[in-house]
């Protein structure tokens, strides 16, 4: 896996958040299966210059410079494979795009939309709440507006 801080801004982003906390014990784990995925992920053969890491307990980030080498169909079909696996060991889901993530204070919590959305109208949430946006597609965007106020995020759609 190469340094985070060498990777450049054009650097391609995925992220795939769970549906809950996981137990410090269980992101161990998955931190050190994220590890052996990312040094051993390629495409055609070629070995990827890829960064992964576990995130708040909640998000699996994996991004790949593609200056050296592209990630093709098949290796981010791997990608997907391998958050699947994580999924099935764990129990949690991660491909639940309308689980909505955010901050509650110091606390990240997540909601279905349709919960949000009532988190909205009584108040407990507000257009200063700081959102998720796992959307973002390079590292750029992701240092930028990953965790942003939900009045500059796609989220605000839905309440």
């Amino acid at each position: 896996m190469v340094d985070y801080k060498t990777l450049p801004a054009t650097t391609r982003v995925w992220i795939y958040q769970s549906n809950k906390n996981l137990a410090d014990d269980i992101a161990a784990a998955i931190s050190l299966q994220i590890d052996n995925f990312v040094g051993q992920w390629t495409a055609h053969n070629n070995a990827l210059r890829a960064w992964g890491q576990l995130m708040h307990n909640r998000f699996i980030v994996l991004m790949v410079d593609e200056s050296q080498a592209g990630a093709s169909g098949c290796s981010i079909d791997k990608s997907v494979a391998f958050v699947k696996a994580v999924e099935q060991a764990t129990g949690a889901e991660f491909f639940d795009r309308f689980n909505f993530a955010y901050k509650l204070g110091s606390e990240l919590k997540s909601a279905s939309r349709d919960i949000f959305e009532a988190l909205y109208k009584k108040g407990e949430i507000n257009d200063s709440t700081i959102v998720f946006n796992n959307l973002v597609q390079t590292k750029a965007e992701f240092e930028e507006k990953w965790q942003i106020p939900l009045s500059e995020s796609w989220h605000k759609n839905f309440v």
